[in-house]
């Protein structure tokens, strides 16, 4: 039969508990676009689930208070820190843009002047082209996040 574990060295409850804020500060970069996503081999963001993993991890720290060793309270005020950090950094960032739109530089190269003796290419006549979709304004759809980090 299997004995059940009453008793957990302390040293082993600081390296679990470590590798718990880690997870979550993990989770939280994810989701800021700093960590590619193993899942589509491109860096996603998602601001909503990002403020949820630093929110988690701030109650955790606020839940845990006077508990901590002074290693793991160094690890969760150094994770809460920088993922602030970059999340203000990536609201920033995405201000204007709507959902889906990719943060990535253009990878194209602009193109380039034409030799003058080439002959200009083809255009097709203006009311061969579909028109373009009529886009919502930018702020419609978007939710606006008022908390402030770093205050």
């Amino acid at each position: 039969m299997a004995e059940l574990q009453t008793h957990t060295e302390a040293g082993e409850m600081t390296q679990i508990f470590i590798e718990f804020v880690m997870m979550q500060a993990q989770n939280a970069a994810l989701c800021l676009g700093q960590i590619t996503d193993p899942r589509i081999g491109q860096a996603q963001v998602n601001i909503p689930l990002a403020k949820m993993f630093i929110d988690q991890l701030a109650v955790i720290r606020a839940r845990t208070a006077g508990n901590l060793s002074p290693e793991e309270q160094r690890v969760i005020d150094s994770a809460i820190e920088q993922l602030e950090l970059a999340f203000v950094q990536v609201v920033s960032r995405t201000e204007g843009l709507h959902p889906g739109e990719s943060l990535a530089p253009d990878l194209e190269p602009p193109p380039t002047a034409a030799p003058e003796a080439s002959a200009p290419a083809p255009q097709p006549p203006p009311a061969a082209a579909p028109s373009p979709a009529p886009q919502p304004p930018p702020e419609e759809g978007r939710k606006r996040f008022t908390k402030s980090y770093g205050s």
